[in-house]
């Protein structure tokens, strides 16, 4: 690599299945330079005037130089071009629970913000998926008789932990330590015996986090309490508490939940809603084989397009497997009219998260979209974005 460097900004974004890669090189703004761009097998190099710049593409991942095709400039971007790629890079993915190799264990349920310890050493006998949200509708059409588990909860036993969609059922000991539900008077309308309005407390049955007070799920009854993925995180006791960052934690959790959906239901169009019932996002899935690759050489080029913090690293490219995302945001009344289309379609699939966290993947969404060149910020009315597995 030269002496000075060209202020260069690479997008790369490659589909795996597809074997093909969108790759945009933005030019420096200032002057308008000339510059000499040279794609082999494993690299990039930019030449200019000022200087070379050469950046190495992760293992696994290889161009085909010769397949270069579509070049066009595009403004506010750069050098738009497409061409063939074959991708192996994968990384580690964050664990949301795996069945296999944690049933029979001794686990440890950490909240994920703060590392407090929510239940400490619970063998768990039996890890088992819950049932798909109707399925009480498809066993009275399969059974000749009466259906036996009418109006049967399915709840976990001492050693159980089932898991749904994007929660697990736990059920807790008194001997275990555990958070204890917030018993807080809620302010509901009712109608008296003298056709007044009375304010009735109603008991809160959020479970809170004794140490940074994050809502980590409700109890669903005396014994059962429900954990939300995005707020807990389970460990094999021998092991610490991970240190993951926030965003990336929620990014690959939704991510996960997404893909599995997508590929159990054939369902690729999502709501997200807060425990108190309230849409906030609309999500649909466009892929899960993406490999985005994203070079910063400057503060310049920061500026123009920056990586959410914790993927920011000293080197001068990060690499990430994700999935690539539609949105709309539904707070402040935004979009009520396609939030309400979407809730009565039956294709659509509802993910219920506690709000704070609705907010907090909005925010990841919104950066994600921010830090993409112009050109790729839209797409059919909704807002592009990325989410780290």
């Amino acid at each position: 690599m030269a002496a000075a460097a060209v202020d260069a900004r690479v997008f790369l974004e490659v589909r795996r299945r597809l074997q093909s890669a969108l790759l945009i090189l933005g030019v420096p703004d200032e002057g308008g330079l000339p510059m000499d761009v040279c794609i082999t097998p494993t690299s990039l190099q930019m030449k200019s005037p000022g200087g070379c710049t050469e950046l190495w593409l992760p293992a696994g991942v290889r161009l085909v130089p010769s397949s270069c095709r579509g070049l066009r400039h595009v403004a506010g971007d750069g050098l738009h071009l497409r061409l063939q790629a074959r991708a192996e890079f994968c990384t580690k993915l964050i664990s949301v629970f795996n069945q296999h190799s944690q049933a029979q264990e001794c686990c440890t349920f950490y909240c994920q913000s703060c590392g407090e310890i929510i239940i400490r050493n619970r063998k768990l006998l039996r890890v088992l998926p819950l049932p798909h949200e109707n399925w009480g509708a498809l066993v009275d059409e399969w059974c000749c008789h009466p259906n036996p588990f009418a109006n049967k909860p399915l709840h976990p036993q001492e050693n159980d932990c089932f898991t749904g969609d994007c929660f697990f059922l736990v059920n807790l000991r008194r001997d275990l330590q555990q958070p204890r539900p917030e018993v807080a008077p809620v302010e509901t309308r009712c109608l008296s015996s003298e056709n007044h309005l009375k304010m009735k407390p109603k008991a809160n049955t959020k479970v809170i986090c004794k140490r940074c007070k994050v809502m980590l799920g409700e109890t669903v009854s005396s014994e059962t309490t429900k954990f939300y993925m995005t707020e807990i995180i389970i460990q094999p006791s021998e092991r610490n508490f991970p240190i993951i960052p926030r965003s990336q934690f929620v990014q690959s959790v939704i991510a996960q939940c997404l893909v599995e959906l997508s590929s159990a239901r054939s369902t690729f169009r999502f709501t997200l809603q807060g425990h108190d019932g309230k849409a906030y996002i609309l999500l649909w899935l466009l892929n899960s084989d993406t490999l985005v690759i994203e070079a910063l050489e400057s503060s310049t080029s920061i500026k123009k397009f920056p990586l959410l913090e914790d993927l920011l690293k000293a080197d001068s490219s990060s690499a990430w497997n994700a999935v690539k995302v539609l949105y709309q945001p539904c707070i402040k009344s935004r979009n009520a009219e396609l939030a309400s289309s979407w809730e009565s379609d039956v294709s659509v699939h509802s993910l219920t998260l506690p709000s704070a966290t609705c907010l907090e993947l909005l925010l990841i969404l919104s950066r994600s979209n921010a830090t993409l060149p112009p050109s790729l910020r839209c797409m059919n009315s909704f807002q592009v974005a990325f989410l780290k597995m």
